[in-house]
């Protein structure tokens, strides 16, 4: 027997199962699925890329699905780049925009990015490129003023998320952009708006970003597609060759089932959005409240109210291991991730939680938990019930260290 088949028979079953680590795995909508599951046996199977019934047939799928993810974004179709992930869309965004533009060389990124977007500036070092690292407070809002600073002549991109994927953080995008386009029209800008797609309202008709990052594994779509929006003008490069193919910043034989659930999400995401983002809200208030109200040394990570994410729930709870606290929510049927799924199994504190000053013990005592259109108030009542005394046997052990 392996060690992970030993785990899981000493896991048993819990009374009720309640799933809230979104941000790291997620399943796909049962409408979604229905959505795909012609697209593999039935029709629009076919290469758009190729003259023939079957491929005209899925071109013009591939146009119409494409329509239906634009359209809550008001952009041209013809401007949305499918990818493989949100990782390839951030790869891309900032590693496509330097073959084409070779003059400047400074790209500014926040300390609070996705480590796709960190690891993607930093990885151009060897290349002569500088990367400037701006701050953030300690709920997690980029510096203005720093970012104001840091623009020069010499400054090709600035990157800078919609919103925290860890700590719910919605960052003031519009000024930023208002920054950085004051100081140069030529200065490219990306935001990565992964966390936000679903979450928030978002018009690049009025917000004129250069490029954003949307995904469809985060409203519940499938995973193995997300989208670059490339506003019309901006000139970039694919990361790889490849054949001739309807997207020319991904090269590949597109996937159409991919898109089919991608488009259905969206469709099912936006069709009641006010409905689900109000109700996740009341939700996400509840447990927030309910868990720093029950239990003692809870200290919430992230902005409070209207400035943080409808779905984020994330606090730190004192003298507790991380660990610790995910096996013991696990052992309780409540399924919750400490830190990112980045560095989940390096013992390393969230980079996202010492920039907002939390120190490594802290960071390691947090627990990240989202909500979506699937949870219920039940499941939420449950995690309120059942969180005082997790926490309580935690610290019995430890001892309930004073940090």
């Amino acid at each position: 027997m392996s060690n992970v088949e030993g785990l899981l028979e000493q896991h048993g079953t819990p009374v009720q199962d309640v799933y809230l680590d979104w941000e790291n795995g997620s399943v796909v909508d049962k409408e979604v699925l229905d959505a795909m599951i012609p697209i593999y046996l039935e029709k629009t199977y076919g290469n758009p890329a190729i003259t023939h019934k079957m491929g005209w047939e899925t071109y013009d799928f591939y146009v119409k699905a494409k329509t239906k993810i634009a359209k809550p974004l008001s952009i041209n179709p013809q401007s949305l780049a499918l990818t493989h992930s949100y990782t390839e869309s951030n790869n891309l965004a900032i590693k496509g925009i330097l073959p084409l533009n070779k003059k400047r060389k400074k790209i500014i990124v926040s300390e609070a990015e996705h480590l796709s977007v960190i690891h993607a500036a930093k990885s151009l070092f060897n290349q002569q490129y500088q990367v400037d690292i701006i701050p953030v407070s300690n709920d997690g809002t980029i510096n203005l003023d720093v970012l104001q600073e840091k623009l020069d002549d010499n400054t090709l991109l600035v990157s800078l998320q919609t919103i925290n994927h860890e700590i719910g953080t919605i960052q003031p995008i519009k000024k930023a952009l208002e920054i950085v386009k004051d100081k140069n029209e030529d200065i490219f800008f990306h935001t990565d708006a992964t966390s936000a797609f679903g979450r928030i309202p978002l018009d690049y008709s009025k917000i004129e970003v250069d490029m954003a990052t949307i995904s469809s594994n985060k409203i519940l779509g499938p995973k193995g597609i997300a989208g670059l929006y490339v506003k019309e003008g901006v000139k970039i490069k694919a990361l790889y060759e490849g054949q001739l193919s309807v997207e020319i910043l991904s090269p590949d034989v597109e996937n159409p089932a991919l898109l089919a659930g991608f488009a259905k999400a969206v469709e099912l995401q936006f069709s009641q959005f006010d409905e689900i983002t109000s109700n996740i809200t009341r939700l996400r208030d509840k447990l927030l409240y309910g868990l720093v109200t029950s239990i003692e040394r809870a200290e919430v990570n992230g902005p409070s109210g209207k400035r943080r994410a409808p779905d984020n729930v994330n606090i730190s709870y004192l003298g507790c291991e991380g660990e610790a606290l995910t096996v013991e929510c696990s052992m309780n049927g409540i399924y919750v991730s400490s830190g990112s799924a980045c560095t989940s199994r390096v013992l390393m504190p969230s980079h996202i939680l010492t920039a907002i000053g939390r120190k490594p013990e802290e960071a390691h005592g947090s627990l990240l938990m989202k909500l979506n259109r699937l949870n219920t108030e039940e499941q939420v009542n449950y995690v309120l019930e059942r969180m005082p005394k997790i926490i309580s046997r935690i610290r019995s052990i430890t001892g309930g260290i004073e940090l």
